[in-house]
C-alpha cells in the first residue's frame, strides 16, 4: 500500500481557507493524503466557512484552529499556501518539504461589504468551490 502524502494547507489565521482545504482535502482525497491545516496566526474556526462546507456536505466543525508551530513534529511532504501573507511568512520546514503557493481571496475580508448575511455567504461559497477545484487536483499537481 502507497504511503499517503502529509500536506499541511496553511493561511494566516487558520479560520477559513485552509480550514476549508482540510476539509476537501479529507472528504476528496483522504485515500492519498493526510490533510492538516494551520496558519501563523490563530484566530478561531470561521463560523460562515462551516456554514458552507456543510451546505456542500462536508463537515468541518471539529476541526480547530492551529498555529504552524503546534504540528512541528509532523514530517510534511508539501505545504501549501493558500494566502499571500502565510505565503510571504511561510516558515523554513524540515527535510526536503515542497512548499507551493496557490492564493485564493479571503471571504471575510469580501464579506464586510456585503450588504446582506445571504451576499455575504456568496463570497464564501465561491471561495470553498475554488478550493474544490484545487483539491481535485491533488496530488498530482503538487510536483508541478
Amino acid at each position: 500500500m502507497k504511503k499517503r502524502l502529509k500536506v499541511l494547507f496553511l493561511c494566516t489565521g487558520n479560520s477559513c481557507r485552509s480550514q476549508m482545504a482540510e476539509g476537501w482535502a479529507r472528504a476528496l482525497k483522504g485515500d492519498v493524503l493526510e490533510a492538516y491545516s494551520a496558519g501563523i496566526e490563530t484566530h478561531g474556526l470561521n463560523p460562515n466557512a462551516v456554514k458552507v462546507m456543510a451546505e456542500a456536505g462536508v463537515d468541518i466543525s471539529r476541526q480547530w484552529s492551529k498555529h504552524v508551530d503546534e504540528l512541528k513534529a509532523v514530517a510534511f511532504d508539501h505545504v501549501v499556501t493558500v494566502c499571500d501573507q502565510a505565503h510571504e511568512a511561510c516558515p523554513l520546514f524540515p527535510n526536503n518539504t515542497k512548499v507551493m503557493h496557490v492564493g485564493f481571496d479571503d471571504p471575510p475580508r469580501l464579506a464586510r461589504t456585503a450588504k446582506t448575511a445571504d451576499k455575504a455567504l456568496e463570497h464564501y461559497r465561491r471561495v470553498r468551490d475554488e478550493i474544490k477545484a484545487f483539491i481535485e487536483k491533488l496530488p498530482e499537481i503538487l510536483d508541478a
